[in-house]
Parts: C-alpha cells; sequence; structure tokens
C-alpha cells in the first residue's frame, strides 16, 4: 500500500533535537520499520534456511553444557546456530565474539 506522508509529519520527525513524539510522527517510524522489514525479507528469499533436527537440540544442549562448565558463557540460540553451522559443514560468519569462544570448545570453524 502507498503512503503519502504530508510535510508537517515529515518536519516533525526530522527536527534537530529529534523526532516529536506525535501519533503521526510514530505511525510514520513504524511504517518504515515495516519497510524496511519487507525488503531484507525479500532479499533473504533466494537463501536457504538450515533445518534442525531432534539430535540438533541435543547436540546445542551438549554443546552449551560444554561451554558453561569452562565457564563460557554462550546463549541456548548460539548453540543451537553453531550446532547446525557444523552439522551442515558450514563456516560461521558472525561479529558476534561468543562464537569465538564457543569454536575454541567445538568443531565450529568460522569465517
Amino acid at each position: 500500500m502507498r503512503v503519502l506522508v504530508d510535510t508537517s509529519v515529515w518536519s516533525l520527525s526530522l527536527r534537530k533535537q529529534g523526532p516529536a513524539e506525535q501519533p503521526a510522527v510514530e505511525k510514520l517510524v513504524a511504517m518504515l520499520r515495516a519497510s524496511v522489514f519487507r525488503l531484507i525479507a525479500r532479499h533473504l528469499e533466494p537463501f536457504p534456511l538450515l533445518d534442525l533436527e531432534r539430535g540438533d537440540f541435543i547436540s546445542s544442549a551438549t554443546l552449551h553444557r560444554k561451554c558453561a562448565a569452562r565457564g563460557v558463557a554462550a546463549s541456548t540460540a548460539d548453540c543451537q546456530i553453531a550446532t547446525a553451522a557444523m552439522r551442515h559443514d558450514c563456516l560461521l560468519l558472525s561479529a558476534d565474539p561468543d562464537f569465538e569462544r564457543i569454536a575454541r570448545l567445538s568443531r565450529l570453524k568460522l569465517a
């Protein structure tokens, strides 16, 4: 759906002091976020998803416990991501330093 945004809303949104607290501005921000989300979703659509199987959840729980025993804080989600990368023999590209610590304790390979 296309939306025509009035100059008054843009003015309130782009003030030097930051956006004004006003319902129309809040709607514009929400629309822009939704639009950006849809754009990102379309760009990611061609990339395959790595499915997790029952064994992956067991492996990620084992990895989580191994990390905890060695004093490495690793979230459940990070352990699941690491497990998926290892099972599918993928390098993991991440800016999260937690994965460097996980890699030291597992077969995880970083890009």
